[in-house]
């Protein structure tokens, strides 16, 4: 169990670091071209979580993102005790990460966001945007294992896109974002909304694999 919390820890450390870091460097070189800086963020994200996902997923199943392993939970495929503790790594990680970040730019370790994310329509979308993220983990290796981390980093990097919050899907990460005043940064106001609907998200997208599991099944055994 410690490789597995060392594991999430760090991921999620460099997720952060991955995430937030292109986010500073985007913004800096292109300073009034907010829609190149987020093409050079996403770019950087998906390469970084694929990375990541191909590294660690034989230690902890790299999931770096506390409603992964809630699911995971729920799927029988991680106990309720380690859940807890992939929580606490993931946070922790996502924390230090934040530090890390703010002194390889040579920025104030100790930040609280400024920048405004409320509103009904960005938490729609990071409720669209999580449960997308849950079926492609659940549906990515069906036929091809391999090729999972490159499809959940696929969508990931396309979340940056076609969501009108930028697809954080991931509480761990928004809660980091409120201590960065930088391009990837969230005001405190808007976390517990972001966060809640990333759980009701992520739990919506169970119950409905869960019901297409039955079907498949069912059709299995020609009852359907």
């Amino acid at each position: 169990m410690k490789s597995k919390f060392v594991a999430e820890l760090l991921g999620t450390m460099f997720l952060v670091v991955i995430v937030f870091g292109s986010g500073i460097m985007a913004s800096s070189l292109f300073l009034n071209n907010e829609g190149l800086a987020l093409l050079a963020n996403s770019i950087a994200t998906g390469a970084g979580l694929f990375v990541l996902i191909q590294s660690l997923g034989n230690i902890s199943g790299a999931h770096l993102n506390p409603i992964v392993s809630l699911v995971e939970m729920l799927w029988g495929k991680l106990k309720r005790k380690e859940l807890f503790i992939y929580w606490i790594a993931q946070l922790t990680g996502a924390l230090i990460g934040v530090a890390v970040v703010h002194l390889m730019f040579d920025m104030p370790v100790l930040q609280i966001s400024t920048t405004q994310r409320t509103g009904f329509y960005l938490v729609f979308s990071e409720f669209i945007a999580t449960f997308g993220l849950i079926c492609v983990i659940a549906l990515a290796g069906k036929k091809s294992v391999e090729f999972a981390p490159l499809t959940v980093a696929a969508y990931i990097t396309s979340g940056y896109w076609f969501s009108s919050s930028t697809g954080f899907v991931n509480p761990a990460v928004t809660i980091a974002r409120s201590f960065t005043d930088t391009f990837c940064g969230m005001a405190p106001a808007g976390i517990f909304f972001f966060i809640a609907a990333q759980f009701v998200g992520a739990v919506l997208a169970y119950f409905v694999l869960g019901l297409m599991k039955e079907d498949r099944e069912k059709q299995k055994v020609g009852l359907v």
